[in-house]
This record gives structure tokens, C-alpha cells and sequence, in this order.
């Protein structure tokens, strides 16, 4: 796909790159958002003909099995197709989708069509935190990649809103036209896409060195013999040489346990967008209106209102680590937020537990029903604070080179594969026959996160994505000795750098500062 330079060079072209992503991930935020506040619509019952909780579930999270058929897609067709075509293919996908969807008379064609915009959530999705790690300084990474859930935020409060003041309008147009504004969104993705650079990783994986260099010398405004710029190159090159030490790259080799542990990385990806959303946070993103009208007792209209206001707390919790992600790790921000989360989720329980309890007068019950809104604010704003930014910064970084297209798109695959298959076609059904247990379930699962986080995943903060490769190498041979030129080769030279860690042999530590026979540097930044 021609790359048409739209944006010059240098900081307004790495602005632009940013800009491209976050725009997308609004779009993802509005797809998730959209349908809640019209589930409940009464032209949108009559026309499909007042779906149960069941049906209703399924035309809910058909989008979901539809964005995991989009990453199995990308995962065949991904690294082949490059990232920024993978992204055009991403909205072409979600732009037939909103159009089916607008015109839809009938069940099974909001079936097909939330299908179809699914796949190309699940392309977009695979692609786009991929795309901006491989673009960016090791330094900002954390915050720049967090910044896309960020904007999903943003995408679903738009969402949320405009459903409640269309609302009030009635008729058809209070459902078809929210739905078609994803056309709007994806289109401004569409011509961003054209005028900003394929990921220079991807090309020099290719072998187009000569494009890859430029698309470097762009994005940093300089010329082939600056430090910084050939550094960089030398540092890709180097890990593209040691991941295929044995031969090119197969995808059956996905989960081998080679010398930068591969197998072991797609797992660690896969896990972590598992943690994204077995949480419970579906029950609060798609559902959060129903749960404040069935289990609280709230009238509709304040359901949506309040419900809306929730999903505000999405977004200013993920200012956090989009600010202070770098700072804060990876590990430390998932393990006090999953510990929050699940204590919010007990306390909702706690409260409408009393609902149902006899001996109450029903203003107690009242009031502790009523009190038990606060921690959907709570919940939602840890989780924007942890769950929702992290696994999407993580997966892409954790993973090597040769593997990472087909290991981003494994590891969004679990976040799409469990939203669908256990948080969205389940939750209604929870929230109809549990009522207060059901959110028992999310406080378990989230108290489990925090002893998986704290010995199964390293720190990866602050680390180029070809230092990450060093946690994970078990050094012998030929291996150690590149491993070894490469890491002491030269010294870093860039502003505010950090000296290298000189333990050569110490084993990786949770904290990820060392590696296995190799010395990694404390900041990582380019």
C-alpha cells in the first residue's frame, strides 16, 4: 500500500502516527459502547421482535466471535499483509459491517452484520498496539501504547451519550444513526492510514532495509550516520539474527521453546489479555444499565444516565498510565488493581445482598442497593487505571520479532474469545438468576490475577523490544557469545540513559532487570 507523506518529519509525524491509533481505538470503544444504550429501545425491540435474554446475549456478542475470527485472520494473513494494510483491511471490514447493521429489518441480518464489524475489530485490534510499539521510544512506550485503551474510554462515554440524548428523539433514528456513525470514525482512520509509514521492524524483517532505514530516519528526523538512528537499526538487525539462528520462522513453531523462549511469550500475551476480561468488566461496559435497573432497582432512564457516568470513570482512570505507565511497571499497577477490583466487586456483592435478605426494612435495603453504585464507579476506574491499558502495552512488547504479528493476534484473540464466550453470552443470564453472586465470581477471578501476575510475568518497562528478547534467553554456545557482543557492544548514548546492568549470569528476576547470562540496561531507552 503507497505511503503518502502527509505529515513530514519528526515529532508531527510521530504525533500523527499516535493520533492514527488512538483514533482507531475510539472507534473499537464506540463499536463496545454502542449497543448498550440500545438493547433497551423500543423501535429496536419491535424490529427484531423483543429478543429474550438469550437472544438477546447472542446478538450482543456475535461482535465478540466475530473480532476473534478477525484476529485468527490476522494471525493467517497479518504478516504478510503488513501492519498499515492490515489496518485499511480493519475499517473496509467495520465500514460493511455499519452498514449492514444501519439497515437491518430482521435478526439474522444484525447477526451477520455485527459479524462483519467484529472481524474488523479483531484486524484492528491485532494490528494497531503492534504497530505503535514498533514506532515508538523504549521510554515512552508504556505511555504511549496505554494511551489507545485510553481513547477506547473515549469512544465508549461518545457512545454512552449519544444513546442517552438520541433516546429521547424515538424512532428508528435513535438506534440506526449511532450505529452509522462508526462509518464516520472509520473513514478518518482510513485516510490517516495512507499518510503515515509502515513499521520499520516489519520491513527489515522483510528485507526491505533501504525503506526501513528511511521510515527510522523520518520518524526521527535524521540522517542514516546519527547515533541514535543506526543504533537502533544495528539493534534490530542483531535480534532478527539471533531469533533465526535455526532456520526462518514457521507459524507451527508458535509455541517452541527455542533460545528467546518463544512458546513461553505467546503464552504470557495470551494470559494477559485473559486478565483483561474475565474480570468482569463486560458486565459493567455492556450490561451496567440493565444491572442498575434489575439489580438496584433504578428507573430506565436514570439506569442509562448513571450508566453513562460510569463509563466516564473508564477514561479518567486511564489517564494514569498513560501518564505514569513508564514509571509505575507493568507488574506492580496489575497487582494492586486486580486486588481493587476484586474488593469493588465484593462490596457490590456485600451491598445488594441485602436486597434479598429478609428482616431489612426496605429502606435499609433501599439504601444499601443505592450505595452499591459507588463501586461501579470504583471498579470502573481501577480498571481503567490497570486491566484496560497494560495487557494491551504488554502483548506486543513481550513478544519476539519473528512471532509478533501471529503472537499479538493469539494473545487478542483471548481477549475476544472470552468476552464473547463467558463475559457477554453469560451476563445477562448472571445478572438475571444470581443477581448479587454473580459479582462474587468476578472478585475470585480477580483475586487469582495477583499471585499469577507477581511469579509468572516480567517486568518489561522501560526495555527496547529487543532487550526484552535478554529476559527470556537461555544463553549456550554461539548464543551466548552474540549475546554477550550485542549487549556490551556499545554504550548507550541518548540523554537521561541509565548505566547497563554488568551481573552477566544472574538468573531473570521478577523485577525483569536481568537476564539470564545477560546484562540488560536499567532504562531500556533508545
Amino acid at each position: 500500500m503507497p505511503h503518502i507523506n502527509m505529515f513530514g518529519r519528526g515529532k508531527p509525524l510521530q504525533i500523527a502516527i499516535m493520533v492514527t491509533c488512538q483514533l482507531a481505538f475510539i472507534l473499537f470503544g464506540y463499536d463496545q459502547g454502542v449497543f448498550s444504550g440500545i438493547v433497551g429501545n423500543a423501535d429496536w425491540l419491535e424490529t427484531f421482535g423483543h429478543p429474550g435474554s438469550g437472544l438477546e446475549g447472542i446478538i450482543v456478542s456475535i461482535y465478540n466471535l466475530g473480532a476473534f475470527s478477525g484476529c485468527i485472520l490476522a494471525f493467517l494473513g497479518g504478516e504478510k499483509a503488513g501492519r498499515r494494510l492490515s489496518m485499511w483491511i480493519a475499517m473496509v471490514f467495520i465500514i460493511i459491517g455499519a452498514i449492514l447493521q444501519t439497515t437491518s429489518y430482521g435478526v439474522p441480518q444484525i447477526l451477520v452484520a455485527r459479524y462483519i464489524t467484529g472481524i474488523g475489530t479483531g484486524i484492528e485490534t491485532s494490528t494497531v498496539p503492534m504497530y505503535q510499539s514498533e514506532l515508538v521510544e523504549a521510554h515512552k512506550r508504556g505511555r504511549v501504547v496505554s494511551s489507545e485503551p485510553l481513547f477506547v474510554g473515549v469512544g465508549i462515554v461518545i457512545a454512552y451519550f449519544f444513546d442517552y440524548g438520541i433516546a429521547y428523539v424515538g424512532g428508528p433514528i435513535a438506534w440506526r444513526l449511532p450505529i452509522a456513525c462508526q462509518i464516520i470514525f472509520a473513514i478518518v482512520v482510513i485516510i490517516m492510514v495512507f499518510g503515515v509509514p509502515e513499521s520499520p521492524r516489519y520491513l527489515y524483517k522483510e528485507g526491505r532495509n533501504e525503506e526501513a532505514l528511511q521510515v527510522l530516519c523520518d520518524v526521527y528526523d535524521g540522517t542514516p550516520t546519527d547515533e541514535k538512528i543506526a543504533r537502533e537499526q544495528k539493534d534490530i538487525l542483531d535480534a532478527l539474527a539471533m531469533e533465526r539462528m535455526h532456520g526462518e520462522y514457521k507459524w507451527s513453531q508458535i509455541l517452541k521453546r527455542d533460545e528467546v523462549q518463544t512458546g513461553r511469550r505467546v503464552l504470557l500475551a495470551y494470559g494477559m489479555q485473559f486478565m483483561n476480561q474475565i474480570g468482569g468488566i463486560n458486565l459493567v461496559v455492556y450490561f451496567v444499565p440493565t444491572a442498575l435497573e434489575r439489580n438496584v432497582g433504578l428507573s430506565h432512564n436514570l439506569s442509562l444516565l448513571i450508566g453513562g457516568f460510569v463509563q466516564t470513570m473508564f477514561f479518567f482512570g486511564s489517564l494514569i498510565p498513560t501518564f505514569l505507565l513508564d514509571r509505575m511497571g507493568r507488574r506492580r499497577p496489575m497487582m494492586w488493581g486486580s486486588l481493587g477490583l476484586a474488593i469493588s466487586m465484593m462490596l457490590i456483592a456485600v451491598l445488594l445482598s441485602f436486597t434479598e435478605a429478609r428482616g431489612y426494612s426496605e429502606k435499609l435495603n433501599k439504601a444499601t442497593s443505592s450505595a452499591s453504585v459507588a463501586f461501579f464507579f470504583t471498579y470502573m476506574f481501577i480498571f481503567g487505571a490497570s486491566a484496560n491499558c497494560i495487557p494491551w502495552v504488554y502483548v506486543p512488547e513481550i513478544l519476539p520479532l519473528h512471532a509478533r504479528a501471529k503472537g499479538t493476534a493469539i494473545g487478542i484473540s483471548s481477549n475476544w474469545l472470552w468476552v464473547s464466550s463467558i463475559s457477554v453470552m453469560i451476563t445477562p443470564t448472571l445478572i438475571n438468576n444470581l443477581q448479587w453472586q454473580a459479582y462474587l465470581i468476578f472478585m475470585c477471578t480477580n483475586l487469582a490475577f495477583v499471585p499469577l501476575v507477581y511469579f509468572c510475568y516480567p517486568e518489561t518497562s522501560n526495555l527496547t523490544l529487543e532487550e526484552v528478547d535478554y529476559l527470556f534467553i537461555s544463553l549456550s554456545g554461539d548464543v551466548e557469545r552474540g549475546a554477550k557482543e550485542m549487549m556490551h557492544d556499545e554504550k548507550r548514548g541518548s540523554e537521561g540513559d541509565a548505566a547497563y546492568v554488568e551481573d552477566v549470569g544472574k538468573p531473570i528476576s521478577h523485577s525483569g532487570v536481568t537476564s539470564t547470562g545477560g546484562a540488560v540496561p536499567a532504562s531500556g531507552r533508545l
